[in-house]
């Protein structure tokens, strides 16, 4: 079965026909700035162009910056606040002709993650901690998503965790390798204090860099990089269509 997938961001809106089995990308990836202001017109035009681009007449999945409940963004990351309160997936669904599926960002990948990368048939509790602009986190328990868990926001040091542990924090404030993973190292044994995990999996734009810094982790989890890194937005959101209700 095939799925356009499309991951949107604060800074990019990308997609792919990716097969739903597989969890292989079937075309090439294609790639869009998000329009300012990222409201939701401009972006439901932006979002028709991906499916224009693709010729696309069927069903899609899409994973979007907020938190998403019954199609609805309860939040806005990155993008414009009117989006708050807004129905994501009939609006996207009008604007393209399609039947829309929409999924919170990190969720998507997690979904990625868990059904073809690194935790594909792992039994028990799994983190999928993303570090970049800030921290997304997705849980998992025996691949059943919890959906919408916003633990970047969980406070450290008299801040949310993400403005002291991010990857967004470490080049702003010129961490060095040491520096950073003594902080990763604090919020994960706050994320294994609250949920004792099976496996937390590290992806967002700081797992390139995992050869710098992960052998620094110390965690009683087992710990890995992400696998899909770019491409987990695209697939999972694209799977994510197989389990929605």
């Amino acid at each position: 079965m095939e799925v356009l997938g499309i991951d949107i961001g604060g800074s990019g809106m990308k997609g792919a026909v990716v097969n739903v089995e597989t969890g292989k990308m079937l075309s090439e990836r294609y790639r869009v700035s998000t329009p300012q202001p990222a409201n939701p017109q401009n972006m439901a035009e932006a979002l028709r162009g991906i499916v224009r681009h693709f010729g696309w007449s069927g069903q899609i999945g899409c994973g979007f910056p907020a938190a998403i409940l019954h199609g609805v963004a309860k939040t806005a990351a990155n993008i414009d606040d009117s989006w708050i309160g807004t129905n994501v997936e009939k609006l996207f669904s009008k604007t393209t002709n399609c039947l829309v599926k929409v999924i919170n960002d990190v969720d998507a990948a997690g979904l990625a993650e868990v059904h073809f990368g690194v935790g594909k048939n792992v039994r028990g509790s799994i983190i999928m901690i993303t570090l970049g602009t800030g921290i997304g986190t997705a849980l998992f328990i025996d691949g059943m998503l919890y959906p919408n868990t916003e633990l970047g926001h969980i406070i450290m040091n008299g801040m949310d965790a993400e403005h002291y542990t991010s990857n967004e924090t470490r080049k702003t404030q010129n961490l060095d390798w040491d520096e950073w993973a003594q902080r990763i190292n604090e919020y994960l044994a706050y994320m294994e204090a609250l949920f004792w995990p099976d496996l937390i999996i590290i992806g967002g734009g700081g797992s390139k860099y995992h050869e710098h810094f992960f052998h620094k982790l110390k965690t009683q989890a087992e710990i890995k990089p992400a696998h899909l890194l770019n491409e987990a937005g695209i697939i999972g959101s694209a799977f994510y269509t197989t389990v929605a209700h």
